[in-house]
């Protein structure tokens, strides 16, 4: 078969995708689709759950999986060629996709299944599917109809637009300095800087708003002028008030018009707003709720984040000479302030957590707790530096997964997890598929021949992507729409990421990820001390930074009109919660990805609401762990088989009960946050 993304045998053959073949493959896919639509639409189609999955599902699941191939090279590996082959078959993909949604005929024959004749997963899968036919606009005929399929499409392409036009500002930015004006600046991070101009043919050394980058610059630059210049670069991404040079990635117009049509998609349905329309599927069951749970946390962490002020003023004032601080100097202020109370520095720590040994460690946990093994496989890859595992139980497969952890050119920023495809027990052959998953990271690269070296923050991130690809994996569910994280209400999704983040913070773990990248010995007993102490360093101004972004997301989709600026409405936010009022000139929504080109719109609370259930969840551990500081075996497996393996296949509400035997509460996450 010459076109790969036709080749459904096995794992996608990433290694031989080229943008030639997307438009040939989905002509393909999108014509079977339509056909399967069509014959299953027909009057004397049986309206059976197996007949629908052998002729539609099989035929709908492999456009998801080449599609879905071709949206992740979009992400890991963008070229100009690729983005014109995405973009040209995107419309056409968003038209499939609402048209099937929304085909009375097809909500018919959901419709007339006899739940009796369905098992348990079938039944949940069906009581979803008819929930999306409703939310997908099934109900709406004639000019309605129509107008809702524009909007779809239009949505698609702007959300597009908001994603290249955020990495295209992050990738356009460059800065090249003297080693004089990087003084502070960790070794590793000033050694990437010199290889990236010299890779240029460049003096000096090149800094960039990527993460690796840009983080450490702010935090350890003593040069207040360095910091002030990527601080005001990286606030202003894709907006108005970047540089001249700039402007033509602003997503100021996009973001207002995303907003208008997503209230006129609410409207048609028949909702006030799309707050409302977002909730239909998630816990919460009302914007009122998640704004009045985001209001009460913000009243708990407010006097947290005040006293977190007030130590960085005095601080910066006594000890560094800055008595006016400037957004720039924050970070800055507050990473000497934490080597000043704690007697330690991340560039100290960093040295301990080489990326071999992590994720060494991140294994270990895994394998010890879930009862599995993981080792190395084999498979095409989009880049050299991308690698591929197998997770086994017993001898027996149960899922795969690809490690993307490096910052690199044509890389979207941030980190992520991803299906590739998901565990089903497939009508078409009777075989049991397997589940795969893509974690992405964005970790610095390592320099002169050493393995990369990752702050603590990271060795988070990477546990938390872990944690997603955990709950995809190691699900025991055969229906594919409710088998791992599908199905899951997008409230309760987070739970198992933010789970696997607290082992990070665990002696019996973290002793088993650390090896000194020139000696070798794991980390000190005493400086993982000090890092426990320092565990919640300003966790009340944390906590209201996520409240702030989750507020304006709820308020600008349920209380905002779109006609006007959505600036304002973000003034008013940041002057309700925020205790560092935000300078004049950020623009922070204008590269908030997650409510305008990811699937958190009206969302973004979700990380809050799922970190009670997490800590929660985390706290029977914490009840049950051995006097060395072991978890126990048989609350990981109740966790797995509770939580973990039930995937979608009943409410996130019933898995978490059945696990912690009652409703989550507030007072774990708290604890954890030190603000109880």
């Amino acid at each position: 078969m010459s076109n790969p993304l036709l080749d459904f045998e096995d794992l996608p053959l990433f290694d031989r995708i080229r943008p030639e073949h997307v438009a040939p493959a989905m002509d393909e896919l999108l014509a079977r689709g339509e056909q399967a639509l069509e014959a299953v639409t027909a009057p004397d189609f049986p309206a059976e759950w197996r007949h629908l999955a052998l002729t539609l599902d099989c035929a709908t699941e492999k456009l998801s999986r080449a599609w879905g191939a071709v949206s992740h090279l979009n992400s890991v590996a963008d070229t100009p060629e690729l983005r014109a082959a995405y973009n040209a078959a995107l419309p056409r993909i968003t038209d499939f996709w609402t048209r099937l949604g929304s085909d009375e005929r097809l909500y018919d024959k959901y419709k007339a299944i006899d739940a009796a004749t369905l098992n348990p997963e079938q039944r949940q899968a069906l009581r979803n599917a008819i929930r999306n036919f409703v939310l997908g606009g099934a109900e709406l005929t004639g000019a309605p109809k129509e107008r809702f399929a524009q909007i779809q499409e239009r949505q698609a392409e702007l959300s597009q637009k908001f994603s290249e036009n955020a990495l295209d500002a992050t990738e356009a930015f460059a800065h090249y300095v003297s080693a004089e004006e990087l003084a502070g600046v960790p070794p590793d991070v000033i050694n990437a800087a010199r290889a990236a101009a010299l890779a240029e043919g460049r003096d000096g050394h090149k800094l960039t708003l990527k993460m690796p980058s840009y983080l450490p610059v702010m935090q350890f630059a003593r040069s207040s002028e360095l910091r002030e210049h990527l601080y005001r670069a990286y606030v202003t991404r894709a907006s108005d008030q970047a540089p001249e040079d700039a402007r033509q990635f602003d997503n100021s117009a996009l973001i207002g018009e995303i907003l208008a049509l997503r209230l006129e998609e609410a409207q048609l349905l028949g909702y006030r707003n799309f707050g409302e329309v977002s909730l239909v599927p998630k816990m919460a069951q009302s914007p009122r709720e998640v704004i009045d749970f985001l209001r009460q946390l913000a009243t708990k962490a407010r006097p947290y984040a005040q006293r977190d002020v007030a130590d960085l003023r005095a601080f910066a004032a006594e000890h560094l000479g800055i008595r006016d601080p400037q957004p720039w100097d924050w970070p800055y202020i507050g990473e000497k302030l934490k080597e000043a109370r704690y007697a330690f520095s991340e560039l100290e720590v960093k040295q301990y957590f080489t990326a071999p040994k992590v994720l060494a460690g991140l294994f270990k946990i895994v394998e010890t707790l879930f009862e599995v093994s993981i080792r190395r496989d084999s498979a095409p890859v989009w880049h050299e530096r991308v690698e591929f595992y197998r997770i086994e139980r017993g001898g027996e497969l149960v899922g795969q997964f690809y490690l993307d952890p490096a910052a690199r050119s044509g890389k979207r920023g941030g980190a992520w997890m991803d299906d590739v495809r998901a565990r089903w027990l497939r009508p078409d052959t009777g075989a049991l598929q397997t589940p795969v998953a893509h974690l992405v990271c964005n970790f610095a690269d390592g320099v002169d021949g050493k393995p990369p070296l990752l702050t603590h923050d990271d060795v988070t991130t990477l546990f938390h992507e872990a944690g997603h690809g955990l709950h995809h994996m190691l699900t025991r569910v055969n229906e594919r729409d409710v088998s791992g994280i599908s199905g899951v209400e997008w409230d309760a999704v987070e739970l198992p990421s933010q789970f696997m983040e607290n082992f990070c913070w665990e002696w019996s773990v973290l002793r088993h990820m650390t090896a000194h990248v020139d000696t070798g010995e794991p980390v000190p007993r005493a400086l993982f001390d000090k890092m426990l102490a320092a565990r919640n360093y300003q966790s009340g101004l944390q906590t209201l930074r996520q409240i702030e972004f989750a507020l304006f997301d709820m308020l600008a989709h349920t209380e905002h009109d779109p006609s006007q600026d959505f600036m304002p409405l973000l003034a008013t936010v940041q002057g309700e919660v925020a205790v560092i009022p935000a300078p004049a000139f950020s623009r922070t929504a204008h590269t908030f990805s997650h409510i305008f080109a990811g699937g958190y719109a009206a969302g973004y609370y979700s990380y809050k609401w799922a970190e009670v259930l997490s800590a929660d969840a985390y706290a029977a551990f914490e009840e049950t762990m051995d006097a060395d500081g072991h978890p126990s075996l048989e609350t990981g497996r109740r966790y797995r088989q509770e939580i973990l393996e039930a995937g979608g296949s009943r409410p996130a509400m019933t898995s978490f009960k059945a696990f912690r035997g009652r409703e989550p509460a507030l007072d774990a996450l708290l604890r954890h946050q030190g603000m109880s």
